[in-house]
């Protein structure tokens, strides 16, 4: 291989996915093409695809060809592809034909029986550092695990990754901790920043302990949608490359960039990716949000959430925003009324008032806000008539 190895990060690329109904396939081409520039500058060894490649485990047919292009161009381009499938992908479905395509370099782990595949590099460093080891992880649960290791004790995913780890293959009895070893897997692991749109086991079960990675120079690591590290630079989650949920508006998408040299010395880069339409949010009244000189220098093809400022709701906002906003995905309202929910007491001396002053207290407490003289109008007339 030469000189340092040097590999490009991904993870969850959720083809196929829709978000509020909208099919984000049309970003998601032009995003997978952006990233086949940054490969082209960088010229990688390697591409690691860290899991959730597809966002259902039975693919939509889009999303099945955006996957087979996007390897396709890998392939063309001579470069080592290492991807695990994850929790929203079908493990067997996901290896199908894998013998045939590790012929080209484009290695997909099977579902997990057991041990792990592992490719082994040579490069300069080497004869003085030992090659370089790349294990991949597809997502597993305790239960995965238990089935072949019945008589360890497996009581939590802490424990099954670990052991998952402590029996690598038929042929290798444990990890060298001397050598440089890359572990790519789909897990949560303690400490790491969540948001909406991902899936989210109830009182924190998924979670895995960083100790495990003990062995491993480099963890790259897909599940979580924000790029972070957890506990040390390089233990690391490198994110969606698009936004997937409003959740994720202040994220700053990107590829993350490794370079391994000697043992222990791993340089870390993150190139940004800047999507064909954005996910993010506009807020004012329904007046600011359509005067032009508010949005002429935006890009209107955006997806976006609206939030309203107006006290009263704007009838048919969403269509009338629309014909400026296309790519409108969600209105909501911020006023009064939605900032502030008063308990609404049982009324006393309701004997002692007049249906008008009843109807104005009952407003006020729904609303944190009085009648206004043409709602007690309108209120007043239509009491008057159901009166006579």
């Amino acid at each position: 291989m030469g000189d340092s190895m040097k590999l490009v990060h991904l993870s969850d690329l959720h083809l196929g996915k829709r978000v509020n109904e909208f099919s984000m396939i049309e970003n998601q081409e032009f995003i997978l093409k952006k990233i086949i520039n940054i490969i082209d500058e960088v010229k990688p060894d390697g591409v690691i695809i860290a899991g959730d490649v597809y966002d259902k485990s039975v693919p939509s047919e889009d999303a099945v060809r955006l996957w087979d292009d996007f390897l396709n161009m890998l392939a063309i381009r001579h470069l080592q592809v290492y991807a695990i499938s994850g929790n929203h992908d079908s493990a067997v479905r996901f290896a199908e034909h894998s013998r045939i395509v590790d012929g080209a370099g484009i290695h997909l782990s099977p579902a997990y029986k057991g041990h792990l595949s592992h490719y082994t590099f040579s490069d300069e460093y080497s004869d003085k550092c030992g090659d370089v080891n790349i294990y991949m992880l597809p997502f597993i649960k305790p239960a995965n695990v238990r089935s072949f290791y019945p008589d360890e004790e497996i009581t939590d995913y802490t424990s099954a990754v670990r052991v998952a780890l402590a029996h690598p293959g038929a042929d290798e009895e444990h990890i060298d901790s001397k050598s440089r070893n890359i572990l790519v897997a789909h897990q949560f692991v303690t400490g790491a920043e969540r948001c909406e749109s991902e899936e989210i086991t109830i009182g924190g079960l998924d979670n895995v302990d960083t100790s495990v990675f003990d062995d491993f120079d480099y963890v790259a690591l897909g599940h979580i949608h924000g790029p972070q590290k957890v506990s040390r630079e390089t233990i690391r989650y490198s994110g969606t490359p698009l936004k997937y949920s409003f959740s994720e508006k202040d994220h700053h998408k990107s590829v993350t960039v490794i370079t391994i040299r000697e043992k222990d010395n791993v340089e870390i880069e993150k190139i940004p990716l800047e999507a064909k339409r954005d996910l993010r949010q506009i807020k004012g009244t329904y007046e600011e949000l359509s005067d032009k000189k508010n949005y002429e220098n935006t890009n209107r093809e955006d997806y976006i959430h609206a939030v309203l400022t107006d006290e009263e709701d704007v009838p048919d906002a969403i269509s009338k925003l629309r014909i400026i906003y296309p790519n409108l995905m969600k209105l909501t309202y911020d006023n009064k009324r939605t900032r502030e929910n008063r308990i609404i007491e049982g009324g006393a001396d309701v004997d002692r008032k007049s249906p008008i002053e009843l109807f104005e207290e009952f407003y006020e407490k729904q609303n944190n806000q009085e009648m206004s003289d043409e709602q007690k109008e309108l209120v007043t007339s239509l009491i008057d008539s159901i009166w006579d």
